[in-house]
């Protein structure tokens, strides 16, 4: 897969069919785990800001553009007839994935994280794929015994795509930590998607996320939560890449 450089991490120019047929390559493969993240504003900048979360992610092997920022700086990369015309949003290649599996033998899924209400809604609205199995983990920080547990549980169910909706950074910090001892799979940090798919969750109008604005479609809906995200690492990664284009 062709990457780029965005802030410091080797974007994918690729958009939902390449990534889709990427990661079913690799399920088919079975010969190790694959991390798969789709990078937004948020997780660029804190991985730039921060050395340690910055090392967690040179361990992915596919980072996708999710955030217009990171496809209008991949573009003004490209020439003309390679530039891309649309973001890797991370919920949508979940259901692309599910509808390019949908019905299909040993292509099994696992969804890890989230409430057992919300995983039981996901293998309701997913029936027709096969969910090899689901877990909704504990809150609190995992012991090695927990970690223990859903290793196992993954082993076992013998999926070939794991969803691990966890939140942005703990889902990378944990499978990159993880990645050596996971059975063989391709692993994706998907965030929010599991709420959005079990419809808890409002995702923003396919206008407003083409404007790339929906950051201030969830801002306006989670103000207390999500200020203080937006407010820093909108403005690291504007900081980040003005700095890039001035040194290099």
């Amino acid at each position: 897969m062709e990457t780029r450089p965005v802030i410091g991490l080797p974007v994918a120019v690729t958009d939902y069919a390449g990534a889709a047929q990427w990661c079913q390559a690799r399920a088919r493969a079975g010969d190790r785990a694959y991390a798969v993240s789709a990078a937004n504003t948020h997780l660029l900048s804190h991985a730039r800001h921060n050395e340690d979360f910055g090392k967690t992610m040179e361990r992915f092997d596919l980072i996708c553009p999710d955030g217009m920022p990171l496809i209008w700086s991949l573009n003004a990369q490209l020439p003309p007839d390679q530039k891309l015309k649309d973001r890797v949003y991370g919920p949508t290649l979940m259901l692309e994935v599910f509808r390019e599996t949908e019905g299909k033998s040993g292509h099994s899924h696992f969804l890890l994280g989230g409430k057992q209400s919300t995983l039981s809604q996901l293998t309701d609205r997913f029936s027709r794929n096969e969910i090899a199995g689901s877990y909704s983990p504990p809150f609190e920080e995992w012991t090695a015994d927990e970690n223990e547990k859903i290793i196992k549980l993954i082993q076992q169910s013998g999926a070939k795509y794991v969803w691990v909706g966890l939140g942005c950074p703990k889902q990378e910090i944990w499978l990159a930590c993880h990645l050596n001892s996971l059975p063989p799979a391709v692993y994706f940090g998907i965030g929010a998607a599991f709420a959005f798919h079990a419809g808890e969750v409002k995702q923003a109008p396919g206008f407003i996320q083409k404007t790339g604005m929906e950051w201030l479609f969830r801002l306006c809906a989670e103000p207390r939560r999500l200020w203080k995200r937006y407010a820093v690492h909108n403005s690291l990664f504007l900081f980040y890449t003005v700095k890039d284009h001035v040194t290099n």
